[in-house]
């Protein structure tokens, strides 16, 4: 059975002016974590939990970490309505808003459901913040019908825009990005729609460490994502078909 929904969305544009000089970022293909990886599932908790927080112990190349959700970071707003994106950047130091949402959801599309979702349900942004900064971080993001729609960006402790990447595949796509330099400066990262996605999305199997928690390390040749200061997000009135069943 499919469901409809007709969405309207507005045009926004989003100012991320980096504090600090961009780092380079590497695109991360599925299959670069350990199995060792620390990973969160969002099975963890009970559905409809809000803003979910884990802890985990001795990280390898991190030590002790706590990876917190919300919908946006300080200093950005959610605009847009449904579905909301993200205007503005990150204040210094990178902290979460902690009047935005995420919670848990379930999901029919995923077939690894349940799902984190911002707000409104597949249809809001959602940020990461880690206590410690990693040097990689990856998850799993869908169900797309639409390629190029949807963003995931990395910050750095003070805010500054590291870099982003869009999806390139339909359904459920994995996302990765890894320092260039393997050091350990992604303090969070921020996956909002940035263009036509009709169907939303929601986040799943979150993923991240050091480099030794990858099992290769790509060499800084590897296709580098460019950090630009000003990315403009646009979007426009879609028809949301969701895949259940």
């Amino acid at each position: 059975m499919k469901l409809t929904r007709i969405a309207g969305m507005t045009v926004g544009l989003a100012s991320l002016v980096a504090t600090a000089l961009p780092a380079q970022l590497v695109d991360l293909g599925p299959g670069s974590f350990s199995p060792l990886a620390p990973t969160i599932t969002f099975s963890e908790y009970a559905l409809g939990t809000i803003n979910p927080s884990y802890h985990f112990a001795g990280v390898l190349g991190l030590g002790d970490v706590d990876v917190n959700f919300a919908g946006a970071f300080m200093g950005q707003t959610v605009t847009g309505g449904f579905p909301a994106t993200l205007t503005g950047s990150p204040t210094n130091p990178l902290t979460l808003d902690g009047t935005t949402q995420s919670f848990i959801t379930g999901d029919a599309a995923n077939p690894t459901s349940p799902i984190l979702s911002g707000q409104p349900t597949f249809n809001g942004p959602i940020a990461i913040l880690f206590s410690q900064p990693v040097a990689a971080v990856g998850l799993s993001g869908g169900f797309f019908n639409a390629l190029g729609g949807t963003s995931i960006a990395a910050f750095g402790s003070n805010g500054a825009f590291l870099g982003s990447i869009v999806n390139t595949e339909l359904g459920i796509q994995f996302y990765g990005l890894r320092t260039a330099s393997g050091a350990n400066d992604i303090a969070g990262v921020a996956f909002y729609i940035t263009g036509d996605e009709p169907a939303g999305f929601g986040i799943d199997n979150v993923t991240f460490g050091s480099v030794r928690q990858l099992q290769t390390v790509p060499e800084p040749s590897t296709v580098l994502l460019m950090a630009s200061g000003i990315a403009l997000l646009g979007m426009a009135g879609v028809v949301r078909r969701r895949r259940h069943g």
